[in-house]
């Protein structure tokens, strides 16, 4: 029941984590658009108002006039709008998730011992020191180099290279699965902290100013663009670090960390690709595509990089089908610890014939075509016998 109970909690989090980022991840792509999409207003009326730019649009049946003022407005409006639940509640449901998954199973999700032998402790502790480790650097890098010339190209290469320091200790100690999602999580957890420690603190202090009648310091409208400009690249890498740990062709690759690193560039670069779109196409100009091209061919040279020399299902295909015998010493030695009458993960139950027949397709794709099971192989299956089980599924999953 407490395994029942928790993979409703999995499912109810996944779901709401999913929405909030949506809604996260579209606000936040939205003022990047509006941002690089404005041009200087022409009436004397928004100049007169300090408007200094502005976009006309049209969607779902109506037209919009959005306008951005250089610093503030000249008088604080009735009503004001606030975008910052959106970012808090991902982060919050995302955390929640990580802790149900793997923090609460951390014997299993986190430790892989053939990568680094800890404790289940150790490991969790590890796990969180991740997340304020990375944000205390992230924002010390932006502090001491943020507003020096050339200072968004300096804190863009220490920032990169902390990450990419961070992937490669993070597949060191940790299962391949639980690294990527790690290095996902700790971004988002810094994009999050943006929000929380400089964009909303900086806005409420502009607030504060213009309430006590007193001059609106630029410096919070810069801090805040900066940070919120950092988020906008920050987030196809953290969406493909969420994805891919579930792919075991990536996290399980000898250069995992590699394979990590080189994917979040590429998502990078095709975002930066798609802002300085919004830019060019504001300012008149052809779109430059040459960022989303060289993401898109760095992605294309990963997956040529990580294409297996022997395709595992084709080659596993070859050769006698195996006795219903013989798959069933495998599947007793290597899945039924996990799958049986008393312990059934994800409600799966393999120690009976019809049982085995009913998720022979699972079996098949999650231990031969996905290799992502057994959970960080820590039951030790062999090639051989992913093989063993491709001719038995192959031949129709005879249980007799």
């Amino acid at each position: 029941m407490d395994t029942y109970l928790l993979d409703w909690a999995n499912l109810l989090l996944r779901w709401a984590h999913v929405i909030t980022a949506i809604a996260w991840v579209g606000s936040s792509f939205y003022f990047v658009f509006l941002d690089n999409s404005l041009t200087p207003p022409t009436a004397p009326d928004l100049k007169a108002k300090g408007v200094d730019g502005e976009l006309w649009a049209v969607h779902g049946g109506g037209f919009y006039h959005p306008q951005k003022y250089l610093v503030a407005p000249r008088q604080l409006p009735e009503h004001l709008h606030w975008f910052y639940w959106e970012s808090y509640s991902t982060w919050l449901t995302g955390f929640g998730l990580f802790t149900v998954l793997y923090l609460f199973n951390a014997g299993s999700f986190l430790v892989d011992k053939s990568v680094h032998d800890w404790s289940a402790g150790a490991a969790v502790a590890a796990a969180l020191g991740f997340l304020v480790a990375f944000w205390l650097v992230y924002d010390a890098i932006c502090r001491l180099f943020g507003q020096r010339v050339r200072g968004d190209l300096i804190v863009g290469v220490l920032v990169f290279a902390a990450i990419v320091f961070a992937s490669w200790l993070a597949c060191q100690l940790f299962a391949g699965r639980a690294a990527f999602l790690l290095v996902g999580a700790m971004i988002a957890t810094a994009m999050s902290a943006n929000v929380f420690f400089w964009i909303i603190p900086g806005q409420r202090k502009v607030i504060a100013q213009m309430k006590a009648g007193q001059p609106v310091d630029p410096v919070h409208g810069k801090r805040g663009k900066q940070r919120s400009v950092h988020n906008t690249y920050f987030t196809l890498p953290v969406l493909f670090s969420m994805l891919s740990n579930h792919y075991g062709f990536a996290y399980g690759h000898q250069h995992n960390w590699l394979v990590l690193v080189l994917a979040m560039l590429a998502g990078a670069l095709i975002r930066h690709s798609f802002v300085a779109r919004h830019r060019a196409r504001a300012q008149g100009v052809r779109a430059p595509w040459r960022a989303a091209i060289a993401g898109a061919v760095l992605l294309a040279g990963v997956a040529a990089w990580l294409t297996p020399r022997h395709s595992p299902s084709s080659a596993a295909m070859e050769g006698a089908a195996p006795t219903y015998t013989q798959v069933r010493a495998v599947i007793d030695q290597r899945c039924v610890m996990c799958h049986n009458a008393q312990l059934q993960n994800k409600n799966v139950a393999l120690h009976t014939p019809e049982l085995l027949a009913r998720h022979a397709q699972a079996v098949f794709q999650q231990s031969v075509v996905q290799r992502t099971m057994p959970l960080n192989n820590a039951t030790g299956m062999t090639d051989e016998e992913r093989g063993l089980i491709a001719r038995w599924f192959k031949d129709g999953a005879p249980v007799k």
